[in-house]
């Protein structure tokens, strides 16, 4: 079974401010190797769970985030841009499944963390099929045109009640919820 791991960052487990998800602000670093442990225990699940090869699409700006030296030596890494599948590249390889990991609601859900929906300024709202939705129903959508179900989701509550909302049963870890706005969580 191959299985493909779309990562994204502002999902990642203590993610709350955009400091900790943009290259060259004080936090980056830090965070960066969070997402790499936090897609490293998402790689490990996959293999446990009987995956015979992992490939994970590293989607969050410019798709250089996950480092390299510290991900699962069993999992091949998709990065860089641009890439014809951007935060799904692979799927066209005859991946069995996906795995969102670090996913965010998209723009205008309340309670979310970051909320955006492809890019916070240029883009608020994405119709498909006449349902408002945001990266996770986008590229949920490009996975089945690929005969890929999403088969589990992290990020924050929001996030994974909007997957359950598009997708129906989909395996969900939240790792933070909001907590009084889209800048803090518990």
């Amino acid at each position: 079974m191959k299985i493909l791991i779309a990562a994204d960052m502002e999902g990642i487990t203590g993610v709350v401010n955009w400091d900790q998800v943009t290259p060259g602000q004080s936090e980056y670093e830090r965070f960066r190797r969070i997402m790499t442990g936090d897609v490293n225990a998402a790689v490990r699940g996959c293999f446990e769970a009987g995956a015979s090869e992992v490939i994970v699409a590293d989607g969050h700006n410019f798709a250089n985030n996950i480092l390299i030296e510290e991900l699962d030596p069993r999992a091949r890494l998709n990065c860089g841009t641009p890439s014809p599948f951007a935060m799904v590249q692979g799927i066209d390889t005859g991946v069995d499944g996906v795995v969102f990991v670090g996913y965010h609601a998209r723009a205008g859900a309340t309670d979310a963390i970051l909320n955006h929906t492809w890019s916070s300024k240029s883009v608020m709202n994405l119709w498909l099929n006449d349902t408002l939705t945001g990266e996770i129903g986008l590229n949920a959508s490009v996975a089945g045109d690929f005969n890929a179900p999403v088969l589990m989701i992290s990020g924050d509550a929001a996030a994974c009640a909007e997957a359950k909302a598009l997708l129906g049963e989909v395996e969900t870890a939240v790792v933070k919820r909001a907590a009084g706005g889209r800048h803090s969580a518990t």
